[in-house]
């Protein structure tokens, strides 16, 4: 039986890590037009339009790659690589992380740039720890775009039952934990911001494709371990502390009450305008006039979104059914595949 090399979920992440890279140089060449004494009026102008712009292209780009990655990887182990449905790759752009607008998020370096001024800073060092907000924002939009597109994709692809969690230095310590660990394809994907680590869909339940905590740890450096684990840590691991007891990996999310449970949603995506919106009109949901967001200003009351039926994400709507059936019915449903 064929074993799906680590290498692909390494292709993808070199995939996922240029689009973001080159996104970062292009925000780069715009922020060093800006001012920290204007920063919020940049970003509510022009210049926050073209960094919105190229992040939800970014997004575009690395949804636009899952199907294939997840072709790849079933065809690798000799399943049927032959999806159930098609991913629609604009569902995973224009929402942020959290499910949040794109737009709003994007604003925050602005909002960071002027409490640093407030504390002291000079201009130029308010700037440039603005610069570092945006990036982390852009990279951890670009990855989650990714990441969830992956997972709708090995959803929709009967195939896959499992994905593995494949680690690249370097890394944190609470992702260098999870190094290696297989998950049912439906399960929630552990990350934080700014991470970069890749799902490898699987056929089976359990490979020994990619490398092991116990592996990396044993190829990083004494300083790569002591900045990662803490000097402690990295000295407790050494003499046989279980990795695991040391780091204490969590994730945050972001809930609303919806059919009587708590469950992440977004309204993005859920206007008139959109895949969503379109089949929630046709299905005869009322929709309420609201006024929307641009490059955080509110705009005039022109959009309508949907009153009756909140866009549930992604991960949530695999969280809450074990059905692959009633899993892709509500992927269709919600527009992230067709």
């Amino acid at each position: 039986m064929a074993k799906p090399p680590a290498d692909l979920a390494l292709a993808r992440n070199r995939q996922i890590s240029s689009i973001t890279r080159q996104l970062i140089e292009l925000i780069q060449r715009i922020w060093r037009t800006l001012s920290a004494a204007t920063i919020a009026d940049d970003l509510e102008g022009e210049a926050g339009a073209a960094i919105v712009a190229a992040v939800i292209a970014g997004q575009l780009t690395a949804a636009q790659g899952a199907q294939a990655f997840v072709a790849g990887a079933m065809a690798e182990q000799g399943a049927s690589a032959v999806p159930e449905a098609l991913l629609v790759a604009e569902a995973f752009s224009g929402v942020a992380p959290d499910g949040g607008p794109l737009e709003t998020l994007l604003f925050l370096p602005a909002i960071g740039v002027q409490r640093r001024l407030a504390a002291g800073m000079t201009g130029q060092q308010a700037m440039i720890g603005g610069l570092a907000d945006m990036a982390r924002y852009t990279a951890t939009s670009i990855a989650d775009a990714g990441r969830s597109a992956d997972q709708v994709g090995m959803a929709a692809t009967r195939g896959c039952v499992a994905y593995m969690r494949v680690v690249t230095l370097p890394a944190c310590s609470r992702c260098i934990i999870l190094a290696g660990q297989t998950y049912s394809y439906s399960e929630g994907f552990l990350r934080h911001p700014n991470c970069d680590c890749q799902t490898l869909p699987l056929r089976e339940a359990e490979w020994e494709a990619v490398q092991s905590p116990e592996q990396l740890y044993a190829s990083m450096s004494e300083a790569e371990r002591r900045r990662r684990f803490g000097v402690a840590g990295a000295d407790a691991i050494d003499q046989g502390a279980d990795m695991n007891q040391v780091v204490n990996a969590r994730r945050g999310m972001d809930y609303a009450h919806i059919y009587g449970r708590r469950l992440q949603v977004t309204h993005e995506g859920a206007t008139r305008r959109s895949v969503y919106g379109r089949s929630r009109d046709r299905a005869g949901d009322r929709f309420a006039r609201f006024a929307g967001q641009r490059h955080g200003t509110a705009t005039s009351n022109r959009y309508f979104r949907s009153t009756r039926t909140p866009r549930l994400m992604p991960e949530e709507i695999l969280r809450i059914s074990d059905d692959r059936d009633e899993q892709l019915r509500l992927l269709k449903r919600y527009g992230y595949i067709v």
